[in-house]
């Protein structure tokens, strides 16, 4: 999730002054009226100004603080009840000093019950709380509203990229279901390519328009792709998997491995001198790596990195993690990041 900047500064040069007078007029009003007593409208405007300045300064820390230590949605709760306990810690010990420390010992006027100047500084804090946490959340929302949005338009992209070449879902199916009955029932090899064919068809258009799916269902269609790339380059292509039990209810990004695997496959040679091999994996660090030995093809189109760039905007919009992307002389990885279930 992106840090929330607040431009804040006319609201603390405006906001400490006016709610120290408030404050004070409130506390002591006979202070000021009928007729205002210097020393004591001194004595607690002061002390107004200081309790509102460091509770509005100290408070104002703790928020920015806690969101950037717990930055997302499902946080919230957390971080909500560890910024109040810091608050109500910090307020106590702010208008202790200021009681003791400014009213005692530099004014010199008798000191104040323990929790007195305590229960008097909670009415600045109750306001810059409302103020600050009010703008972060419509702030929030008005960004969750941007990232749907073009979210929406990334899926479509990808749809856009992964189907651009489809027939039309219902006569390609009907067409699927003539060709099988048209194939030999001892002709097994031609029945199992038709099969993993219409998965990988059917997968695309049931999970085209989500966000996710669970990298266990990503990899099952997975499999029904690379089996029908195997049976153009055979043993030539060579897919590892490394991922664990828990890996597999992680989620992804649908289809971001199938343009990985048709990246390496579009743009390297394969054959019995040079096996292309993939390895899929998972590492300690939540992410998902799919790396390939680099034999590029002397002649091919050049590569519009479409369907990376879609990969990498779609997980920016999804993750704070970023897609990373390594390549030496070697092999070339790309590491997407594993989501957790919400």
């Amino acid at each position: 999730m992106e840090t929330i900047k607040i431009n804040d500064r006319n609201a603390r040069l405006i906001g400490v002054p006016v709610i120290s007078i408030a404050l004070a007029l409130y506390i002591q009003p006979d202070s000021f009226f009928p007729v205002i007593n210097l020393h004591k409208a001194w004595h607690w405007l002061s002390t107004s100004f200081l309790n509102t300045f460091f509770i509005w300064e100290g408070c104002r820390f703790i928020f920015v603080q806690s969101r950037i230590w717990y930055p997302n949605y499902n946080q919230t709760t957390r971080r909500l009840f560890y910024e109040a306990l810091a608050v109500l810690v910090y307020v106590f010990v702010i208008t202790s000093i200021v009681d003791y420390g400014y009213c005692y010992y530099i004014l010199g006027k008798e000191a104040p019950p323990l929790f007195k100047g305590f229960k008097i500084g909670l009415i600045p804090t109750t306001i810059v709380t409302l103020i600050y946490e009010s703008v972060y959340f419509f702030e929030s929302w008005k960004q969750n509203v941007k990232k749907t949005e073009i979210l929406a338009r990334e899926n479509i992209q990808s749809q856009l990229e992964t189907l651009k070449n489809q027939l039309d879902p219902h006569f390609l199916f009907n067409s699927l279901n003539t060709l099988a009955a048209l194939i030999d029932d001892e002709n097994k090899a031609a029945q199992a390519y038709l099969d993993r064919l219409s998965d990988v068809y059917r997968y695309v258009l049931v999970n085209r328009d989500k966000n996710t799916v669970t990298l266990e269902e990503e990899m099952q269609f997975l499999d029904a792709y690379i089996y029908l790339n195997k049976v153009r380059f055979r043993e030539n292509l060579q897919v590892e998997k490394q991922i664990s039990v828990q890996g597999y209810q992680q989620q992804i990004a649908p289809l971001s491995l199938q343009m990985l695997i048709e990246n390496a496959i579009k743009h390297n040679v394969i054959s019995k001198d040079k096996p292309l091999k993939i390895i899929i994996s998972e590492d300690k660090e939540g992410y998902l790596q799919v790396q390939n030995n680099i034999q590029e093809k002397k002649t091919f189109e050049k590569s519009t990195k479409v369907g990376l760039q879609n990969i990498i905007n779609r997980y920016q919009l999804l993750s704070d993690k970023q897609v990373e992307i390594i390549r030496n002389s070697d092999f070339f990885k790309v590491r997407i990041p594993l989501l957790n279930q919400n």
